[in-house]
């Protein structure tokens, strides 16, 4: 979780917003326009970078209602005020957090699919207000200038596109990091903060614990260790164990087990029908195989791999790790043929060889085989128009990688008007346990999820053994 450090403000300060130098307007009728203050326009840069971001913002009314009365609570109840908070539901169902300097607070709806109280999402917000009221964004503005100044360097000086990417990478990922302490002070305020708010102030191990749960969860299925960075909350934050620890104790310092509101039944329902994983506009996945409405295509991965769509691409992992599949598309420049495009390459460093011509679901298409140092690529790219299709399939320690790559191409097809239109949006639905019910009959309900009862149990806070109360109601996620 993190406040955003307005890097645009650096940039203002180093002359790099010339509209900072010049006079106010002067309007018509002779009086001065009042100066929009160079934070506050800093502030609205980067609150359109992160909706460019993270999909843009997510219209839940019945969500944003439950998180408006959450942050009036918690701002009259927080250590130091810095005016208005102002919060945005961002369309992404990475699990993450965000504040600005100025009280803009972020929260993406994969977070509040996580969050099973009023306790455990105000925890969230509250730690997001501590940065806030902390200045920790402020100091961390400081410390980062040096890198702000490179990057401007990199791409306004140098002009190199790689270094520029790599930069961007880079800066993406620092959202998320502040400090150890900066992190672990953020949390003690926080549990102080939800209690004087009237809530329970053990919702902040409990979410902590289900954000560790959700890393692992997701790791696990890419074939990831818990120390890999990802773009979620986690990253560049001190390990879980310590943070729970850390605010476990200091609930216990405030009272026992049992105090302040924790109203389950009040934030289910806040987040009943809400988007659950990918965007249909950027294309879904369904267990092994990706639908996308928009561009009306439809693959399935091999057996044993696992599927993940973001944005521009979609990524696949087998099993044991030796091989991956990236899928995503181009445009042909004018002119190119789709097998001098291929045979160029267009992964650096790797030698395109076989270079063949044939027909995939009625489009034109051409397939190659690559060698790096330590992979074996097959390429395979389809033609619609001017667009290009492309599969990559990639395989080491001396597998090849061609027979998986011919499942995908077998599997690939157009989809029918009526069925891109049949695409929907997974959802947060709720259902109340029968007396028979276990976790598994309940994950029954959702064949189209990897690993149903595991995210069943992640979803609802459950523990590996934990039974199900008949009529109350726990999240699934269907269509």
């Amino acid at each position: 979780m993190a406040a955003l450090a307005l890097p645009a403000l650096l940039l203002v300060a180093c002359g790099g917003d010339q509209n900072a130098l010049l006079p106010p307007e002067r309007p018509a009728d002779g009086e001065f326009a009042p100066r929009i203050s160079t934070v506050q326009r800093a502030s609205d840069r980067e609150h359109q970078r992160l909706l460019a971001a993270f999909g843009g913002e997510y219209r839940a009314p019945k969500a944003r209602a439950a998180l408006d009365d959450v942050v009036q609570r918690l701002a009259k109840a927080s250590e130091g005020q810095i005016g208005a908070y102002e919060i945005t539901i961002l369309n992404s169902p990475v699990v993450n957090a965000f504040a600005l300097p100025t009280g803009r607070l972020y929260v993406t709806r994969g977070l509040l699919a996580l969050a099973n109280d009023t306790s455990e999402i105000a925890s969230v917000l509250a730690h997001e207000i501590a940065h806030v009221t902390a200045q920790h964004a402020v100091e961390r503005a400081e410390r980062e200038l040096e890198s702000a100044l490179v990057s401007q360097v990199v791409s306004q000086v140098l002009k190199d596109p790689a270094q520029g990417a790599a930069v961007q990478a880079g800066s993406k990922l620092s959202l998320a990091r502040f400090s150890r302490q900066q992190e672990l002070t953020a949390d003690q305020i926080s549990v102080r903060n939800i209690s004087r708010a009237g809530y329970d102030p053990y919702g902040a191990g409990r979410f902590l614990g289900a954000l560790g749960r959700n890393t692992a969860f997701r790791n696990s299925a890419q074939n990831q260790s818990a120390d890999d960075k990802r773009l979620d909350i986690l990253s560049s934050h001190p390990q879980t164990p310590e943070r729970i620890a850390a605010v476990t104790a200091a609930a216990r310092q405030i009272g026992a087990p049992g105090i302040g509101e924790h109203d389950a039944a009040r934030w289910l329902a806040a987040i009943d029908g809400l988007a659950y994983g990918d965007d249909p506009r950027d294309g879904v996945v369904r267990g092994r195989r990706y639908l996308n409405s928009a561009l009306r295509i439809a693959f399935s991965a091999p057996e044993g791999f696992s599927l993940e769509a973001a944005r521009d691409m979609v990524i696949g992992v087998s099993a044991n790790g030796a091989q991956a599949l990236r899928f995503d598309s181009v445009t042909l420049k004018a002119g190119q043929t789709l097998e001098s495009y291929v045979a160029t390459g267009w992964i650096e460093g790797v030698e395109t060889t076989g270079v063949e011509k044939l027909e995939i679901s009625g489009q034109p298409a051409v397939v190659a085989t690559g060698k790096g140092t330590d992979w074996t690529f097959r390429l395979a790219a389809v033609q619609a128009g001017d667009r290009v299709y492309r599969f990559i399939l990639a395989a080491r320690g001396g597998n090849d990688p061609s027979r998986a790559m011919q499942s995908v191409l077998d599997s690939f097809r157009s989809l029918a008007p009526t069925e891109a239109q049949a695409v929907r949006p997974m959802q947060i639905r709720l259902v109340a346990a029968s007396a028979g019910d276990t976790p598994a009959s309940m994950a029954a309900r959702m064949p189209e999820q990897e690993r149903a009862l595991e995210l069943f149990m992640l979803l609802n806070g459950l523990d590996r053994n934990g039974a199900l109360t008949p009529g109350q109601r726990y999240k699934i996620i269907a269509e």
